[in-house]
């Protein structure tokens, strides 16, 4: 698994932007209470629920993995001159 880079930037990112999408799907809300690893289990499993991502292997689902899933998910969605990709 290669690092990307601004990846810390590209989860804080994916999670905003998957605290949207929950909350229009209207499966959940993210509170400011909730802990960071929580949304980002939530965020992935809501994804993979969804199909818009690929789950982990089993035994891989920790949370460096989760938060790597993410950052990638959103760097996909960001257009090429975003300046989180450069």
């Amino acid at each position: 698994m290669k690092k990307l880079n601004h990846e810390a930037e590209l989860v804080s990112h994916a999670l905003k932007v998957g605290a949207v999408y929950a909350k229009k799907r209207g499966v959940a809300k993210f509170e400011a209470s909730d802990s960071s690893k929580d949304k980002i289990t939530y965020l992935y499993r809501l994804l993979v629920h969804d199909k818009l991502i690929q789950p982990l292997a089993k035994g891989q689902e920790n949370e460096p993995n989760m938060k790597h899933k993410l950052a990638l998910w959103i760097s996909r969605q960001l257009p090429e001159d975003h300046p989180l990709l450069q």
